[in-house]
């Protein structure tokens, strides 16, 4: 599975952005999907999950913020951010699992990252 992110860019505190996840593979829509992100100095964390039938999952950091989506029929994940933070400033990742979601999921590929930068 190759993972494709795009979206990424510079905006100011309160602003938005929207990432772009595109995969190649055949079995897109059982996969579970997940972004995540690692700040500079710091450990990479998960962002959001989506799983096949579009059950969602959130870091408390960006719950009621950030969406996470799934267009099965173009094989992409979407991760809607508004609100944005300066401490939401990060290289983000868009992952691909196995069907599944919760504690026991790790994703078995990563896309390239594509940058964040929010300034206050």
């Amino acid at each position: 599975v190759q993972l494709q992110a795009s979206g990424g860019g510079f905006v100011q505190s309160g602003g938005s952005l929207r990432l772009s996840c595109t995969a190649s593979t055949a079995l897109f829509s059982i996969n579970t999907y997940a972004w995540y992100r690692q700040a500079p100095g710091k450990q990479r964390e998960l962002v959001a999950t989506i799983a096949y039938g579009a059950a969602t999952n959130y870091a408390d950091a960006v719950e009621d913020r950030f969406t996470i989506s799934r267009d099965n029929a173009k094989n992409t994940v979407y991760l809607q951010m508004n609100s944005l933070k300066p401490e939401d400033t990060a290289v983000y990742y868009c992952t691909a699992g196995p069907p599944g979601y919760g504690s026991g999921w790790s994703p078995n590929y990563w896309g390239q990252g594509t940058q964040v930068t929010v300034s206050s």
